[in-house]
């Protein structure tokens, strides 16, 4: 069996060595690991012993994995920390390291009890990106306009309306078949993460979309025919619609986060701020948590205070 490329550089007594070779080969043999991810764990780990060599004045053999204790695996973070690196990075850090101390446990071969209950950096997810109401609408508009073949165009157009009008990952309405979104349905049944269903409102907007694209269609679509098809006639692939939209964006000047996740993203927050349910939101988009749904609050928040900021006098510094 192939192995990984050698890692030179880790602060490890033999025994140590030894196990982190076979770590890195159950890494790419068992697991598949991919080899940046390989290499990020390798880079990571042989960080926390040079660490650890230097913090304890030896290098490390299995027996000290065993005795390391929580402070001194905090005593790394924050190490880490004082050069710089971001909770993100430090998150990855530990990943790794853990990685290898599972694997170690699994095997039978070093028990760490402290690693098992260390609390992870607390990294701040992104804001979720939705587009502007008028950017949504125009890029909408815009997508039927595009591709040479009129058909595609519309095509183009139903998919990004079904994203905006139902809040769907792309994954999601290219996964639909013809039988999902029958004409004149008022919902439609969408298989979501982890093979979660939920059914979703299906607007007039949308329906009027998706029989424009049809009638134009070269394709014949039975049933059980995909919904969304490519330019050869089966199923369309995630990777084109995105590349449309990314046309799209340039011809309309759209910011680099008018992707078709971030109708996604329009859906939730402009529901938001009419004044919709956060709980309904939630079933509507199929999070697990309602902490997921809540960063569109933080979105609406930060929207509030940019239209306060540009139009209220004593923001602008004037005085009436």
């Amino acid at each position: 069996m192939a192995g990984p490329a050698p890692f030179l550089g880790f602060a490890a007594q033999p025994d140590l060595a030894d196990a982190i070779d076979r770590w890195q080969r159950w890494l790419v043999n068992e697991k598949g690991c991919a080899p940046a991810t390989l290499k990020s764990y390798s880079t990571d780990l042989a960080g926390f012993l040079a660490f650890i060599a230097e913090y304890r004045g030896r290098a490390a053999g299995l027996n000290d994995l065993s005795a390391l204790g929580l402070a001194d695996f905090r005593a790394w973070l924050s190490a880490r920390a004082g050069e710089g690196a971001a909770a993100g990075t430090r998150a990855r850090g530990l990943a790794g390291v853990r990685n290898l101390f599972r694997w170690l446990d699994r095997q039978g071969i070093v028990h760490n009890p402290a690693i098992q209950i260390l609390g992870s950096p607390k990294v701040k997810r992104p804001l979720p990106r939705p587009l502007t109401a008028p950017d949504a609408v125009q890029l909408l508009d815009a997508a039927a306009e595009l591709p040479e073949a009129p058909w595609i165009g519309l095509r183009d157009r139903a998919l990004l309306t079904l994203l905006y009008g139902c809040g769907l990952r792309i994954s999601e309405g290219l996964a639909l078949n013809r039988h999902d979104l029958p004409p004149g349905a008022e919902t439609v049944r969408v298989l979501g993460k982890g093979a979660k269903e939920r059914q979703v409102p299906l607007l007039p907007a949308v329906h009027q979309a998706v029989a424009a694209y049809l009638e134009a269609c070269p394709f014949r679509l039975p049933g059980s025919a995909p919904l969304f098809l490519g330019a050869r006639g089966d199923r369309l692939n995630a990777s084109v619609a995105r590349k449309a939209v990314q046309a799209l964006r340039g011809l309309l000047d759209l910011p680099d986060s008018a992707t078709p996740h971030a109708l996604r993203h329009s859906f939730a927050t402009h529901l938001l701020g009419s004044g919709a349910d956060l709980r309904a939101i939630q079933d509507l988009l199929g999070h697990a948590s309602l902490s997921t749904t809540q960063r569109y609050t933080d979105v609406d928040a930060e929207t509030l205070l940019s239209v306060y900021e540009n139009a209220h006098p004593r923001a602008l510094g004037k005085d009436r």
